[in-house]
Order: C-alpha cells, then structure tokens, then sequence
C-alpha cells in the first residue's frame, strides 16, 4: 500500500473514531455518566464486538491492517502523555492529612484484591486461553492481582472536585488511599513485566533501572527543573523552546523506561510526579490537555476495542469466567476499603463512599491489560474480559456513590485546589 494511501486510510479511522467518541461520550454526560465511559464504549463499539459483527466488511475497510501501526502510535502517544498529566496533578501531600487511614485503607484495597487473585488463579491456571502458556502461577497472580485493584485515580479524582469534597475527611482519604493504590499496582505490574519471559538479567536490569530513574527524577531533576519554574512563575509564560525542552524530557524518559524493560507509561508518570509545581505545571497542561484528551485517547480506546472480541462471552464457559472475576473483583475492592476506613474510625457513609469510589478501574485498567497483552502476559479471552470488568466498574462508581454517600453530602463550597483532568473537560464542554 502506498503511503499516501495509508494516510488517508488512517484519516479516515481518525475522522470515524472522533466522531463515535463524541456521540457516546455525550450520551454517557446525559445519563450522569462521565464522558471517559462513553469513551471506552465508543472503542468497543467499533471494534468486532459490535460494528465488525454487524458490518464486518465495512468495518474491515475503514479499520484496514496496515495502518494498525499508526494507530498504535497515536494511542500509546496519548496513554503515555495522560500519565504523565496524571503525574502532574498527582498531590503528595494529601498523605499528610489522613495519612493512618489512608494507609490501611490502601494497603486493604490492595491486599484482599491480591488474596483473591491468588485463589482464582488456582482456577483459572487450568483454563486454556487466558494466560500465556507457560506462565508460573505467581505471575499470573500478581498480574490479576494488579489488574484487580487498580482505581481510576483521575476519575476518582473527577468526582472529588466536581462535588466540592476536596477539603472534607472523604475526599482526602479517598484521593491520599486512591494514589498510593495505584503506585503499589504499578510497582507490581513492573516486576511481572521484568520476571516474564525474560530471564533473571532482564528483571534485574528492569527493576534496577527503574528504581535508579525514579530516584534520579525525585532526588535530582526536580531540582534541575527549579530554575525553568522559577522563571516561568516570573514571566506566566512557557516560551515553545521551553516547551518543545518538556516535550524531550517527556521522550526521553519515556525511551528510558522501555530500554530497562518496562513500558513507557511509567517513565511519563514518574516524570509528571517530579515536575516542580507551580505555574509551570499550569501551563504544560494547557498545551497538553485538550490534544490528549479530545484527539490521543479516544485512539487508545479504539485499538483497546480493536482487540476486544464480546463475542467470546458467548460461550456459558466464558462468561461463567467473566462474571466471577466481576464479582470478585468488585466485592473485593469494594468491602476491603470500606472495611479498612470503619476500623480507622470513619463513620459508615464515609466509608462506604470510598469504598465506591475505589471500586472504579476506568482508563487505568485498560491501560495495564493493554501492557499485560503487549508483553504475551495474557490471551484475547482474559483481555475481553478485563476490558469488560473496567466498564463495569466504571459504570457503577458515579450511582454507586450516589446510593451511599448521596443524602450525606454537604452543599459544595468554592474550592482552591487544582481541578482534576476530567473536571477541567467538563467546565470547558459546559461552557462551549
């Protein structure tokens, strides 16, 4: 195929893709959902699950095989450069506040999940096609264990400010238990991602490497980048050399994390949690936010829908497979935080909205199943079913709040903390 022909094939998807983000995201706003899950849907639906299923041949000709690389490329250009917005907005001194109960319940959320995982995967070891063949038990356990009890921490944090909780008891221990979840299934998805198939060197030099950039970020580069903060603070400009120098530095860790062994997704986070604050942050978020958010992403979601096959839920064994994982997923994350804040002392409708809101997997979800497949860690069947489980869970979270914190809720107040990703979306939608 020729190139010009391979770039108008992927306007094409482009042109397809953005518009089906839109329609579903905006149906998702009119039933209280947020736009992200329409979003995710929107992936789904032009995938084989649904268009390809109803019509293949059209589906086949605007999603055409040779331009998938393309598309991969604008999808993990737009994960990595979320995760690193994520990583901007990521607030270590939420620890401070409630940092006991914050702590337990984070470490509940993380250890029923991974008691859980262990026992299905005595299970789900013997089912053929949904781990790689040849994986040990412990990383197929760790990896279930990770993918359990991820939270969609921009979405948590979405909910947070939209509904002026961000001073209050909840939203402090939901966000401070919701971040320090998320590292910890990070941590644990990069040691699975060292250890599989690659070879006790490979892991070595994975974990190793990771550690040694994390510590050069957090100790060094931080400070390294004081200067350019200091004279963007003075100026309230970030010139496009300044820029383009954030974007290299965004690349460049983002290279340093795949050359350890590791995905790039990390190398992004990593980064945006080292950036020094102020109005620096402000403004790489401006240049960043509305291109990730409204043109990157919804590519993501495609190729994650491109790979998703519903159709194998068909099958009573699958879907048998499917709905345990669900249930077990949900009541694991679900009571072991609202468990964990009740024993620290929050009262119960607390503790059940944060056990709402931890139960929601969203984008990180898919971001780590999406790794897992990349890497040979699991088969298309257990991929549908994630990908299932993040939409479930995601649906759930906005109503599920509502049913137990709702009557709870004081009136929002004026809030002077950053806005969430989402929340800043959604004020700009609202105001277009």
């Amino acid at each position: 195929m020729a190139f010009y022909e391979l770039l108008a094939a992927f306007a094409l998807q482009l042109a397809v893709i953005l518009v089906a983000a839109q329609i579903f995201g905006y149906l998702a706003r009119f039933i209280g959902q947020p736009k992200v899950v329409g979003e995710m849907v929107a992936g789904v639906v032009l995938g084989p699950s649904l268009f390809g299923l109803f019509w293949p041949d059209i589906q086949q000709q605007i999603f055409i095989p040779h331009s998938m690389p393309l598309l991969y490329f604008g999808a993990q250009l737009g994960v990595g450069l979320y995760m690193f917005l994520v990583g901007l907005e990521f607030n270590t001194q939420l620890f401070r506040a409630q940092a006991k109960n914050a702590i337990a319940v984070s470490l509940a959320g993380m250890l029923v999940p991974f008691t859980v995982a262990a026992v299905l995967c005595l299970w789900l070891l013997d089912i053929p096609g949904l781990f790689a063949t040849g994986i040990s038990y412990g990383n197929a356990a760790l990896f279930l264990g990770a993918a359990i009890a991820i939270t969609a921490f921009p979405m948590l944090a979405r909910i947070i400010y939209e509904r002026g909780l961000s001073g209050t008891a909840l939203g402090t221990l939901a966000l401070a238990a919701g971040a320090i979840d998320d590292a910890a299934a990070w941590t644990v998805l990069a040691v699975v991602l060292a250890s599989f198939g690659g070879g006790a060197i490979l892991a070595v030099k994975a974990v190793l490497g990771g550690i040694c950039y994390a510590t050069l970020m957090f100790l060094y580069v931080t400070r390294w980048l004081q200067p350019l903060a200091d004279k963007v603070e003075r100026t309230g400009v970030l010139s496009p050399l300044q820029f383009v120098f954030v974007l290299m530095l965004f690349a460049a860790s983002a290279y340093a994390m795949e050359w350890v062994g590791l995905h790039a997704v990390f190398g992004g986070f990593i980064l945006g949690i080292a950036m020094p604050r102020g109005e620096l942050v402000e403004q790489i978020r401006k240049r960043l936010e509305k291109i990730t958010i409204y043109l990157l992403l919804p590519m993501f979601f495609t190729y994650s829908g491109l790979k998703t096959q519903l159709t194998i839920l068909g099958s009573w064994d699958v879907m048998s497979v499917a709905l345990i994982i669900l249930v077990a997923s949900v009541f694991a994350k679900f009571i072991a935080c609202w468990a964990a804040a009740r024993l620290t002392g929050t009262d119960n409708p607390t503790a059940m909205a944060v056990g709402a809101l931890m139960n929601a997997r969203g984008l990180m979800e898919l971001i780590i199943i999406n790794i897992a497949l990349k890497y040979g860690v699991i088969e298309p069947a257990l991929f549908s079913i994630m990908v299932l489980m993040a939409i479930v869970t995601t649906f759930m979270a906005t109503p599920l709040f509502e049913l137990v914190y709702g009557r709870f809720q004081p009136k929002p107040v004026v809030d002077h903390q950053p806005e969430s990703i989402e929340l800043r979306e959604v004020k700009g939608q609202a105001g277009s």
